[in-house]
């Protein structure tokens, strides 16, 4: 199997180090959508697909007005997923499967950009889109990105274990690629982990929001930490996926390279890696 890194969605949010922990505090930080594109045996996989194409044109009616206003997103096509996937020689429509940690817009954007492709997620996140507990789990999906009408693969909280996590399984039609449930951040989250042949890569989607989260000691710019928070669904759980997380790395980090999805330091070492 071969993998290409690809950001799909830069966002510049206010706050510098506050909140990606890079040097210089007056600046606009830098976050971004980490996408994985697999070449299988069976054909291409994407795994998120960030904001989508309609975020350059129409970004406010895409991402909403308060979204674009927090973070700033680049409105620039040639972090699209589609553009990207044809600078590397493939027609778009190809990408036969999309496998997606949680449907929110900055994960979910571009769905709309592959309306031929099985679309795989857990069925606790299909049920929050779907039949939402409350309006503050409503208000995070943006009904618009799904109009289109995906034609979804939901998977329930059964399988097998896979390195100290429960109920993992395989996706339907899709070999070498398994979904983790990591509750918390949305009550459907999942881990999407990817059996590489040289060992695997988890996309830990928005279970961590920075790599920092993931050492001996964690720790978490001030202000990332606290709209890691305010975004949570599930505090319990979500803490405790994170510890479970922090344990992999520990124990299995030679085997397993986890990534923080909107961590830029972390897409730019495994993008570097991949290409050498």
């Amino acid at each position: 199997m071969r993998v290409h890194h690809l950001n799909c969605g830069t966002m510049r949010p206010l706050g510098g180090k506050l909140i990606d922990g890079r040097p210089g505090l007056f600046r606009r930080a830098e976050l971004i959508c980490h996408c994985l594109l697999l070449e299988t045996d069976t054909g291409l996989v994407l795994v998120e697909t960030g904001v989508g194409t309609p975020t350059v044109t129409r970004p406010v009616e895409w991402l909403g007005a308060g979204f674009v206003r927090l973070v700033h997103p680049d409105s620039d096509d040639d972090l699209s997923a589609t553009t990207q996937i044809r600078k590397l020689g493939f027609d778009p429509a190809d990408v036969r499967d999309i496998v997606l940690t949680h449907l929110d817009l900055d994960h979910a954007g571009g769905l709309v950009d592959f309306p031929q492709a099985r679309v795989h997620v857990h069925d606790r996140e299909l049920q929050a889109l779907e039949k939402p507990i409350d309006r503050k789990e409503a208000s995070r999906y943006r009904k618009v990105q799904f109009s289109h009408g995906p034609l979804w693969r939901s998977y329930r909280a059964d399988g097998e274990p896979w390195f100290g996590f429960d109920a993992v399984r395989e996706l339907e039609g899709v070999p070498d690629v398994l979904i983790i449930p990591l509750a918390g951040h949305t009550r459907g989250h999942a881990g999407v982990a990817v059996d590489t042949g040289d060992g695997w890569l988890l996309n830990a989607g928005d279970a961590v929001f920075h790599g920092g989260e993931l050492e001996r000691k964690p720790h978490i710019p001030p202000a990332l930490g606290f709209f890691e928070s305010y975004m949570q669904t599930e505090k319990t759980a979500r803490l405790d996926n994170q510890r479970r997380l922090r344990e992999l790395v520990s124990n299995n980090g030679d085997e397993v390279t986890v990534f923080a999805a909107h961590d830029a330091t972390a897409f730019e070492r495994l993008s570097q890696r991949s290409r050498l």
